[in-house]
């Protein structure tokens, strides 16, 4: 039962190993493809942008070679355990059968002569040594076997925590070049400053007035139905001979016909909650919870306009994103922003980070007020 319960064990640390391992090779393609934009971007602002993007990109490729370090020490350390077990239970046989022999064999040869029968145990004795010891040689040669086994786990547990050291090393490095960028990026905007107060006053009145987030996407949507309706509406034209000939104006099927860009999830974690599920305090869920790293960078799953960024009822800070047309992104539940309304944000731009203490990430998306199923367009 307890061999079941760690080969258990050792599969669900290597599940989480092979997780962390396919999110590090993501993030790190994800990394290179956004440093080639970066380089061929001419214009600054662009080329600032998309260096932002490819750095946050870099920090999450750091997270997850920290999940993998440590899924691979976890997966190490449950190897080391069940070795210990085994180098114990063959140990144990073997260790009193020789402390026997050792007894035997100090019985002084003079006693042989004024023992009855002492002489015929001698015999004995060295019968049962000769027949034992090829036998104690084979076990002891696989326990030296074992001792070896342990200690290459344990020099595999070294590398992985020297791996795990190298990539927090990464991630502080990173992180510090990101917020160069943002300073670089802040510097660059500040000539827009009047509009995007403008905007950032309006998004604080929106969400005063919403008693919930339900009601504030609502109202955000609306906003949004509202900007694409004016925006789709033709320029002055002269007024047509005939009445009839008079152009229609688009319908809303129209405006609305183009789907989403590639998206993707904003954050490095395991899903915990899926699109419809229910919790135990009855609520569905409509988007997808992920449990990430302390302190974890996310990002802008596709391109967009902030529209919200801020703290909001019981959710923590919040990033609400126009990706247009209808279709708009919440993430909830933010310890820290790095942007503000009026920002348009690339794919994969940092927006913020996670909180402390193994943390959580809700992710929804919506279209024209209907959530949105990501895990089809997330893969």
């Amino acid at each position: 039962m307890a061999a079941g319960v760690v080969a258990q064990d050792i599969a669900t640390e290597r599940a989480a190993l092979d997780r962390a391992q396919r999110a590090a090779r993501s993030a790190a393609e994800r990394a290179t493809r956004l440093e080639s934009a970066a380089s061929a971007a001419s214009d600054e602002a662009a080329k600032i942008r998309a260096s932002a993007a490819a750095v946050a990109a870099r920090i999450q490729s750091a997270e997850a070679d920290i999940d993998t370090a440590e899924a691979r020490i976890a997966v190490v350390e449950q190897l080391r355990a069940g070795q210990r077990a085994r180098l114990a239970e063959k140990q144990g046989p073997t260790v009193r059968l020789v402390a026997a022999l050792q007894t035997m064999a100090r019985k002084p040869p003079a006693l042989a002569l004024v023992q009855p029968g002492s002489i015929r145990d001698m015999v004995h004795v060295h019968a049962v040594f000769a027949s034992v010891l090829p036998v104690v040689r084979a076990r002891t040669a696989d326990l030296r076997a074992d001792v070896e086994r342990g200690r290459q786990l344990r020099l595999a547990a070294d590398a992985a925590l020297a791996e795990e050291r190298g990539a927090q090393n990464r991630l502080i490095a990173q992180r510090q070049q990101l917020a160069a960028l943002e300073a670089r990026k802040r510097a660059e905007s500040s000539r827009f400053a009047s509009g995007a107060m403008a905007e950032q006053d309006r998004a604080i009145a929106m969400g005063e007035e919403a008693r919930d987030i339900g009601e504030l996407m609502g109202r955000i949507e609306d906003a949004d139905a509202i900007r694409a309706r004016l925006e789709s509406l033709p320029g002055p034209i002269l007024r047509p001979a005939q009445p009839s000939a008079a152009r229609a104006l688009p319908s809303d099927t129209a405006v609305a016909s183009t789907a989403i860009p590639a998206y993707r999830l904003p954050v490095v974690g395991q899903v915990v909650t899926g699109l419809g599920e229910v919790s135990d305090a009855g609520v569905r869920a409509r988007g997808l919870t992920i449990a990430t790293r302390a302190g974890a960078q996310v990002v802008a799953p596709t391109s967009g306009r902030i529209v919200f960024a801020g703290p909001f009822r019981g959710y923590g800070n919040i990033v609400v994103i126009d990706h247009g047309l209808g279709w708009t992104t919440l993430l909830t539940s933010l310890a820290a922003l790095d942007v503000k309304v009026g920002d348009s944000v690339d794919p994969g731009a940092p927006v913020g980070r996670a909180g402390p203490d193994r943390p959580t990430v809700t992710v929804e998306l919506r279209r024209r007020g209907t959530p949105v199923d990501i895990a089809k367009l997330a893969g």
